[in-house]
């Protein structure tokens, strides 16, 4: 049997190894999930390495399926024994398991036809986050911390500086005929400096830079001066009357609404009736201006793959159209239970049936600058923080703390502490009133700047 110090080849031989030992033992069909990575970690406070941090890690897991009257029995393990014996009991663990399970109907794999991965190279993957020595990477931290702490007098201390990296690859094989693998890389720099205002209050805020290649990194000095600006910009907060007024929400602010559409969009909260966008597919649920796409295929996406957690090929899914609830997020299972077709989303761990994830989840950019929707806005308030969940996905209700700057006659005046800001998602998304032209990837999840009227400010 393959090993994991061979080839890479020999990785996709050896889940395609396991899914035929665990058929040959009794598995009407099976899935193989091997994943491998290393990871790197600098961290330094007040120029001083703090935190420094190699690893790497490998673990194969196993989902069987055995058929029953009217269904499958499923059950799966895991393991980070590679050895032989090792492989033996993952599988034997399995097939025990999944004698005891109790039969589901909609359980099974896709179609053997639904099968495949994108093609082509995706750029996933640049083996330069680990071309710089160990003492570079360090200093790449303790630039950005440098930077932050010279920008200003205020801040006098830092809550540190990191540079991380780190590269993986995910193997996949099922006894349908599938077998593939991707590697994926990631470097990022961040600092968190903190800060002194004029009664002694201590604020702090942070900045960073991610990408899957070296060279697509923001500087550390360019990462340190825009934390810094972000940390000196909470100083003497100050909380306001309890109103409603406008909120604009920044760029990465914002995207925890458009995760929110995600959330209510999942096959898994929509067929237990869990969502508030349940029997809404064709409706309005949001101002027409608004569109939301999921995109697996984007080269060099940070929530790209060429194919999803069960081995059907990524793809583009438009969630919201003009305003307008076109898809669900599907995996096969949550397909069947809806009567519909997967929408490529399925998500896994090693071990487990698979979920819901999503690929590279955006709203598409307005035509309106981030200056000119804060212009637009007598009074109210930029959102630079939100603290705690408070979101219920089967009603709406939505109620966060947060933080911003109080806006007055179109310009950032005061910062904004201590308040809650509250109103129900159902009303929130169609009272979108303007998008900026400001989309920008900075993980996997996007949205532009974004105002949203209506909503009340709880504060005196």
């Amino acid at each position: 049997m393959a090993t994991l110090t061979e080839s890479r080849i020999d990785l996709k031989q050896l889940a395609s190894d396991i899914v035929a030992k665990a058929v040959k033992a009794g598995a009407s069909d099976a899935e193989v999930t091997i994943r491998e990575g290393d990871e790197f970690s600098a961290g330094v406070r007040m120029g001083e390495v703090e935190t420094l941090k190699e690893s790497g890690s490998r673990g194969v897991g196993i989902r069987v399926l055995m058929e029953a009257e009217h269904g499958y029995r499923v059950a799966s393990t895991s393991t980070s024994d590679f050895t032989p014996e090792g492989i033996e009991h993952l599988v034997k663990g399995a097939l025990a398991l999944g004698r005891v399970t109790s039969v589901d109907s909609f359980a099974g794999l896709a179609e053997t036809g639904e099968f495949g991965s994108l093609p082509g190279d995706l750029q996933l993957y640049h083996d330069d986050v680990y071309s710089l020595p160990t003492a570079e990477r360090i200093e790449y931290a303790r630039r950005a911390e440098a930077a932050a702490l010279a920008a200003d007098t205020r801040i006098t201390n830092s809550a540190g500086g990191s540079f991380d990296a780190s590269t993986g690859r995910k193997t996949f094989a099922n006894s349908r005929g599938f077998a593939g693998e991707y590697e994926a890389s990631s470097c990022s720099i961040s600092c968190s400096p903190i800060a002194l205002g004029k009664s002694g209050e201590m604020q702090r805020d942070y900045w960073y830079t991610y990408a899957r290649s070296l060279k697509k990194l923001a500087s550390p000095e360019s990462v340190g001066l825009e934390a810094a600006r972000r940390t000196l910009r909470r100083l003497d907060g100050r909380r306001v009357k309890t109103q409603q007024a406008p909120l604009i929400f920044a760029p990465e602010i914002a995207r925890s609404l458009i995760g929110a559409i995600f959330d209510a969009a999942s096959g898994d909260s929509i067929y237990r009736g869990a969502s508030f966008f349940a029997g809404k597919l064709g409706e309005q649920v949001a101002a027409e201006s608004v569109t939301v796409i999921d995109d697996g295929t984007m080269v060099g996406g940070f929530g790209t793959s060429p194919f999803d957690g069960e081995g059907l090929p990524s793809r583009r899914t438009v969630i919201v159209e003009r305003g307008v609830l076109l898809n669900y997020l599907l995996n096969t299972y949550t397909g069947r239970k809806l009567n519909m077709k997967s929408t490529g989303s399925a998500s896994r761990g090693l071990a487990g049936n698979p979920g819901i994830g999503a690929g590279n989840l955006y709203l598409e950019a307005g035509d309106q600058s981030a200056d000119e929707i804060l212009h637009s806005v007598e009074s109210g308030l930029y959102v630079t923080e939100l603290i705690g969940q408070g979101v219920n996905m089967v009603t709406g209700d939505y109620s966060r703390g947060a933080s911003g700057i109080w806006i007055e006659n179109g310009e950032l005046t005061y910062p904004v502490q201590e308040i809650t800001i509250a109103g129900n998602l159902k009303e929130m998304f169609r009272n979108i009133t303007a998008i900026g032209n400001d989309l920008e990837f900075r993980g996997s999840v996007a949205s532009p700047t974004l105002r949203v009227d209506g909503m009340t400010i709880a504060g005196e």
